[in-house]
């Protein structure tokens, strides 16, 4: 593990600018920097940068971090790998701390299966280049595929030979641990604890992680008379390093290409990722004949928001390009089909043309996927009522996933148009399963809710809408008056963030003695009193971090210490917070002047805490009088007169503050 010397010497030489600036390209404005954000479809500068704060803070889809942060999110690396990639860019030694037994073991484990792959990569390109069955087999078949050398030598392929233990042999004489090979899935131990190589007879094509590091391999059986081979096609299992549903071939290749092009184009092979990068289209990964999964569109979101399937124009490659396009859809983004010309593929196709004839066949062609899914179920329908209504269905399915409603919209009234149905009835059908949808997930968080607490897992079935709204579910209830404590939490944290470690006010303890009592002192206290927890579980992580650390460290800057904090979710959310382009209100004094917020935290931060205050009590007002209607209603003369004391007390308690307060009471609830 990087020691915390090691870790703040990168933290303070990795300057915000300097490392954003390597992948995007930023233009002074004022004080700070601006530029495309790499994380959204960005079509206008949206994303600051902030050289003073060490910060970039996108103003359109909420990206925000440190020049860490910044690392970790655009190259998906984790922590240690960017304060790595960190410490090489600006040439810092790195030092190791000890670690516990636990965490050596866990490390230790994970790259030597990082290790054993790189051992196994240059083992089949050695193969492939070295012995004469790899030349003969393997680089035959390559060049056959008209793959160039460089081509070859760029996706690192290799060959397995038809020996069934020969990457295990050398694997153990040059002193890899059997262990590791097995995990790796390189190699399998039979019953007599002898080891036999997964892959032989087989071009090999290796998956990297988007550092740049092999995760696994895939195998293609070549020889027609090797025996006891079935599949055309092997993967590596999955393994502590490879999750097969979070991993795409070719990303780590097409990753930069899918940024500057504004698009990705997603295939089935890899040769099909190989022949378009020899033609010059690099933006292009595959799911490797498995149907896309959530985390694999995640992925590809990261770097782009609009997405081309390209297939192959016969029945099997129709049907395909159907697969997990609603995921697709329901991540928002833009989908494109298109299929091409009968008899080629992508790899056959890209053999044929350049990059620019390609991309051109491709912009004449593709079609948006609603309009395809739309005409080929069409066809497929033909005058059969009952096919027709399936069809229906399966397109307003798709539709409602769309999480944008504007986008939705559209696609309703070109639906509309296509089916010649009435518009009204089309938007109700989407509503129905939309609701439904809701429904089911809010189902699903309350039995994870229960799991959590130890409760049993008997959820009642959700209601109609509008028996709901007539009871005022909770569920319902908490989700329109989270917004009002979302403000008023954020509104406190911005000052825990901004100005935690300052010195708000002074008192006296019990002997007499004068403490200073902080930002964070204050707060804290103020919640601890009154027994109340922010809502928010990050913004309570945070306090809680800010108390102890405040405690430990004599020389604590708030600001500071959660910017550069290593868990990624708290150095984000307090880029937010400090760079959020809604400020803390100014006040007017009688003289006029401007008095900024930290010139004037003892007046501030109260009212921040009263705000807070007022919110919860008024939330748990509303909910009293809920319960008192329905206490009267059912004739419970005992509860009714238990609620209504409470109600009274806390209707007192709620305008004491409100007198407190005056009028910077906003609220509405």
């Amino acid at each position: 593990m990087i020691d915390q010397p090691t870790v703040e010497k990168i933290m303070d030489a990795a300057q915000i600018v300097d490392v954003v600036s390597d992948f995007v390209t930023l233009k002074k404005r004022g004080a700070n920097y601006v530029g495309l954000c790499p994380f959204h479809d960005d079509k206008t500068p949206s994303m600051s940068v902030s050289p003073a704060k060490g910060i970039f803070k996108c103003f359109a889809c909420g990206k925000a971090g440190n020049a860490v942060g910044f690392v970790m999110e655009h190259e998906q690396m984790t922590f240690p790998e960017a304060l790595r990639y960190l410490a090489g860019k600006y040439h810092i030694e790195v030092h190791e701390k000890e670690m516990s037994e636990e965490e050596r073991q866990s490390q230790t484990e994970r790259e030597s299966l990082f290790v054993v792959n790189q051992f196994a990569r240059d083992y089949f390109q050695e193969m492939l280049h070295q012995s004469s069955e790899g030349r003969s087999v393997g680089l035959a078949y390559f060049r056959n595929r008209g793959f160039r050398d460089d081509i070859i030598e760029k996706f690192q392929l290799g060959y397995a030979p038809e020996g069934r233990d020969g990457l295990a042999k050398e694997a153990l004489k040059k002193g890899y641990k059997k262990e590791y090979l097995v995990k790796t899935g390189l190699c399998i131990e039979n019953d007599n604890h002898q080891l036999r190589d997964r892959f032989y007879g087989r071009v090999m094509f290796p998956f990297h992680s988007l550092s740049g590091k092999i995760v696994a391999f895939g195998g293609r059986v070549l020889s027609k008379e090797t025996k006891g081979i079935s599949q055309k096609y092997v993967n590596s299992p999955e393994s502590e390093i490879f999750v097969k549903g979070s991993t795409l071939y070719g990303l780590y290749y097409a990753k930069q290409a899918i940024v500057k092009k504004d698009r990705c184009y997603l295939v089935e092979g890899y040769t099909d990722v190989i022949s378009m990068h020899q033609s010059g289209l690099e933006n292009v990964v595959a799911s490797s004949g498995t149907a896309l999964t959530e985390m694999q569109i995640k992925l590809i979101h990261r770097f782009t928001n609009n997405i081309t399937l390209l297939y192959d124009g016969d029945e099997a490659g129709i049907h395909a390009a159907l697969r997990g396009t609603d995921l697709l859809l329901a991540e928002g983004m833009n989908v494109k089909v298109c299929l091409l010309p009968d008899g080629d593929d992508p790899d056959s196709f890209a053999r044929k043309h350049n990059a620019t004839e390609f991309q051109d066949f491709v912009q004449t062609h593709e079609t948006d996927f609603i309009r395809f899914k739309t005409q080929l179920l069409m066809g497929d329908a033909g005058n059969d009522p009952i096919k027709k209504a399936n069809l229906i269905g399966s397109l307003m399915e798709s539709v409602s996933v769309i999480p944008d409603a504007i986008t939705r919209d559209i696609y309703i009234k070109e639906c509309s148009e296509l089916l010649q149905m009435d518009n009204r009835m089309l938007v109700n059908e989407i509503a129905k399963r939309r609701e439904k949808r809701m429904a089911e997930e809010s189902e699903r968080r309350a039995r994870e809710r229960n799991r959590e607490k130890g409760e049993e897992d008997d959820v009642p079935p959700p209601m109609p809408v509008e028996e709901a709204e007539q009871t005022q579910a909770p569920e319902k209830i908490k989700a329109k008056e989270n917004p009002a404590f979302e403000k008023y939490e954020s509104q406190l944290m911005q000052v825990v963030v901004r100005y935690g470690e300052k010195i708000m006010c002074k008192t006296n303890d019990s002997e007499g003695k004068t403490i200073e009592v902080s930002v964070i002192d204050f707060i804290t206290d103020q919640l601890q009193q009154d027994g109340l927890t922010l809502q928010n579980p990050i913004y309570q992580r945070i306090l809680v971090e800010a108390q102890k650390a405040q405690a430990q460290d004599a020389g604590f800057i708030a600001e500071h210490y959660f910017v550069n904090h290593p868990d990624i979710e708290i150095s984000q959310t307090c880029s937010r917070l400090i760079s959020s382009r809604y400020q803390l209100s100014k006040y007017h004094y009688k003289n006029q002047t401007v008095v900024g917020d930290e010139d004037r935290l003892l007046e501030l931060v109260p009212n921040l805490i009263y705000n807070f205050k007022y919110a919860t009590l008024a939330s748990r007002i509303n909910e009293l009088m809920r319960q008192i209607q329905n206490a009267t209603m059912a004739k419970d003369e005992s509860l009714c007169n238990t609620l209504m004391k409470e109600y009274s007390g806390l209707t007192s308690i709620k305008n004491a503050l409100a007198q407190k307060l005056g009028e910077r009471v906003i609220l509405n609830l």
